[in-house]
């Protein structure tokens, strides 16, 4: 290959990539998430009381739901959220809407999203940050396209990330398959796989403080 063609194929791969600057840096990124969920877990111990309270007064069983989850380079680490279902169930790894598993409480810190606060702690102890790839159970990472599975786990899982807002109303679009769990497999997960890779590839400072900003309204708007 000529001098003059690796010259244009290097153009082309840096219009490709997304613009960075100092802020993109991977510690400026890290440095934010710490002080970030650090002041919302402090800021936030009130509601986490509450919660707390709520969901041990509903239903036996612990305050926390903990799962293993893969996360950077392939490891895995367990992911704290609030219990949003009866402590015996059946088991299955995807819930519908309706769900008969979920708790009166558990709907309402579903559709807030509050049941995600604990994942704060996840942050602060660099499990996790607060966008990334969201971190799946270990079974469904293995049925990621393998060509996508590397470049997901380059970075941290986040709390929240695109597909997170794209699939915001998932467990609706599960209720109506014959066969949910094979729904989500064949055809939501490969989605969620595309999104994943693609926010790793353009990812930049700026553009996560927008999607943490999209997330809030997601939220707000129910």
């Amino acid at each position: 290959m000529s001098e003059r063609t690796l010259r244009l194929v290097g153009a082309e791969e840096r219009r490709a990539r997304p613009s960075r600057n100092g802020c993109d840096s991977p510690h400026v990124k890290r440095a934010f998430d710490v002080v970030v969920a650090g002041v919302g877990l402090a800021m936030s111990v009130p509601v986490l009381g509450v919660i707390a309270a709520a969901i041990a007064a509903e239903s036996p069983g612990g305050i926390l739901f903990r799962q293993e989850r893969v996360g950077l380079e392939g490891r895995t680490f367990r992911i704290h959220k609030f219990r949003t279902m009866r402590a015996e169930h059946d088991g299955s790894l995807v819930s519908i809407s309706g769900d008969a598993r979920v708790t009166r409480v558990g709907r309402m810190l579903r559709k807030t999203k509050l049941d995600e606060l604990p994942q704060l702690w996840d942050v602060v102890v660099g499990d996790m940050s607060l966008v990334g790839p969201r971190p799946e159970v270990p079974v469904y990472v293995a049925q990621w396209p393998a060509r996508l599975r590397k470049e997901i786990l380059s970075v941290r899982p986040g709390v929240t990330d695109p597909g997170s807002i794209a699939f915001r109303n998932e467990a609706d679009e599960l209720a109506v398959a014959d066969d949910p769990e094979r729904h989500y497999v064949v055809s939501i997960l490969p989605r969620k796989a595309a999104l994943y890779a693609a926010y790793v590839r353009e990812r930049t400072f700026t553009g996560d403080l927008r999607i943490l900003a999209d997330t809030a309204v997601a939220v707000l708007r129910g």
